[in-house]
């Protein structure tokens, strides 16, 4: 991804969950993706932003994985 890009969708991401210490970085080796972090500090990974181009349309897929430990906190 882009950096225009992943600017974009982080703006929007911070908005929408009303969090401005949501980060959007690129990806090592990867330009199809982003990960996506709260927080400075590394262990704070949220996610995966993938970009989809299909048929001219571009969109972004926000793919997060909960894992069973971390509902035990809940």
């Amino acid at each position: 991804m882009k950096k225009e890009e992943m600017a974009k969708v982080e703006a929007f991401l911070r908005k929408r969950f009303s969090n401005p210490k949501i980060e959007v970085r690129a990806r090592p080796k990867k330009t199809d993706s982003a990960e996506v972090y709260i927080g400075q500090r590394d262990e704070d990974f949220l996610a995966v932003l993938y970009r989809e181009d299909e048929d001219g349309e571009v969109s972004y897929q926000f793919q997060m994985a909960i894992l069973d430990i971390d509902l035990e906190d809940v």
